[in-house]
């Protein structure tokens, strides 16, 4: 049997919330102040905490603060009789599993427990998939690449190789794939680990900021040019310089990068010096090159200065296999970014992923994967809060559905209705809100009075 701890200062709202639960058969536990109810969470070690947040002495945040000190994994419910955005916001900040007004409503508390109960089952049969490690905190390993699946495995092979020397590396790949991580690997992975990686993208400015940007200018070349300034290439020195989306520079720049990559050489715009070219050169495009160039939108003869050495980035939905190592990399990294701690996986979660086509590739998936944490009322990655576009996946499961049956009341239609989009989104609860027009509580209200199940 759970036990639960009511911590509240009012007899009255405490004695209600035990009728409630001792109904719905849990086992409940009382303190009238936070100090009190603290010393019980130590003592009792209960399964769910239940607070109110204006008592005399520590308020409920405050008991919240103290409690995850100790236990993170504790779900902590917060009563208020005051509707304050404020107050929500950082209860959830806190860690709080969710928050609820007074006067309660016993359909809601029922559900809202149950919920967060389950949640503890949920983690307890859950192994943590990421583990806090002591690995120093280089510019390598903060740029890691994840990927098991053959082609993977060659491109790692191959910027083992590259990066011993300084030749130029063309990275072609769609959008979202990793192009720019690559380049930071190519640079920090070998002899150029120690110099400046400089990067360019070369789609965000115009011909003429984009000339001035490369090679820098003088003072008084062009109007608002008020002192000299030295450009990318001159910047990167002996390091790297990243050129990304290269498809997007006018026939007249890539005249002009031709020649820097022929002569080793550069000068400033409206300067008549001459500065050396030391730094390698990584390109990345998202567009074929090789139709461009048939076009004649692109050099023949640039393509190839570039492509001494070309890696082509596999989109997500030709790697999926890599999905859930990809999982376990962000939830490490972005728990340490914005100080969560999301470390288990829940059931069903990477079967959801692996099923999407994932356009944006590896960015959204990383995306996806944020929210999932921002929404986490636990240290669980649960599948009610992957939150992906399932509407090319609805419309197929939607076309071989059976005919709907012949029910007699609304009830039974509704029923009917509701499991149905449940399971067309593997029971994203989110989704099927959104789809039914509905909010989560009256979507988990509606399976619990008509006892659907997944499956």
């Amino acid at each position: 049997m759970e036990k639960i701890l009511i911590i509240d200062d009012d007899r009255l709202s405490l004695k209600v919330i035990k009728e409630i639960l001792s109904k719905l058969g849990y086992k409940t536990l009382e303190a009238d102040n936070g100090e009190a109810g603290i010393a019980i969470v130590k003592a009792e070690h209960p399964d769910l905490v239940i607070t109110d947040f204006q008592m005399p002495g520590i308020d409920g945040l405050e008991v919240l603060y103290e409690i995850r000190k100790f236990n993170i994994g504790l779900p902590v419910i917060l009563l208020t009789g005051y509707g304050d955005v404020v107050l929500t916001i950082k209860s959830i900040q806190l860690g709080a599993f969710d928050y609820l007004e007074k006067p309660i409503d016993p359909a809601q508390l029922k559900s809202v427990v149950q919920m967060a109960l389950n949640s503890v089952k949920v983690s307890s049969g859950l192994n943590e998939v990421i583990f806090e490690d002591s690995a120093s905190e280089s510019m390598l390993e903060n740029n890691i690449l994840v990927g098991k699946t053959p082609q993977m495995k060659e491109i790692f092979k191959n910027i083992g190789r590259i990066s011993l020397n300084k030749v130029n590396v063309l990275i072609q790949g769609e959008t979202g794939t990793g192009k720019e991580l690559i380049a930071r690997l190519v640079h920090y992975s070998g002899i150029t680990s120690n110099q400046p990686l400089v990067i360019v993208n070369c789609s965000a400015l115009t011909e003429t900021l984009l000339e001035s940007e490369l090679f820098g200018h003088v003072k008084g070349s062009f109007t608002g040019s008020i002192r000299d300034k030295k450009g990318k290439f001159e910047l990167a020195g002996e390091g790297s310089i990243f050129l990304d989306e290269i498809s997007e520079i006018s026939l007249n720049t890539q005249v002009k990068l031709l020649r820097v990559i022929q002569e080793l050489e550069f000068e400033r715009v409206g300067g008549e010096d001459v500065i050396p070219m030391k730094a390698r050169i990584i390109a990345a495009s998202n567009k074929n090159l090789e139709a461009l160039i048939k076009e004649g939108k692109f050099r023949e003869d640039l393509y190839y200065r570039l492509k001494v050495f070309t890696i082509d980035l596999p989109p997500l939905r030709e790697r999926k296999e890599d999905i859930r190592d990809l999982v376990v990399h962000f939830l490490h990294k972005l728990n340490k970014r914005f100080n969560r701690n999301v470390v288990k996986i829940g059931d069903g979660v990477i079967e959801v992923l692996k099923a999407h086509h994932w356009h944006g590739n590896v960015r959204e998936l990383e995306n996806t994967i944020l929210q999932a944490i921002v929404m986490s009322k636990n240290d669980v990655l649960e599948i009610e809060n992957i939150t992906i576009n399932t509407r090319q996946n609805s419309q197929v499961v939607a076309s071989v559905q059976p005919e709907i049956p012949q029910y007699r009341t609304i009830a039974e239609l509704e029923k009917y209705h509701i499991k149905r989009i449940l399971d067309e989104v593997n029971w994203n609860k989110l989704e099927a809100s959104h789809i039914l027009d509905i909010t989560r509580p009256t979507l988990n209200a509606k399976i619990e009075k008509y006892s659907l199940v997944r499956g």
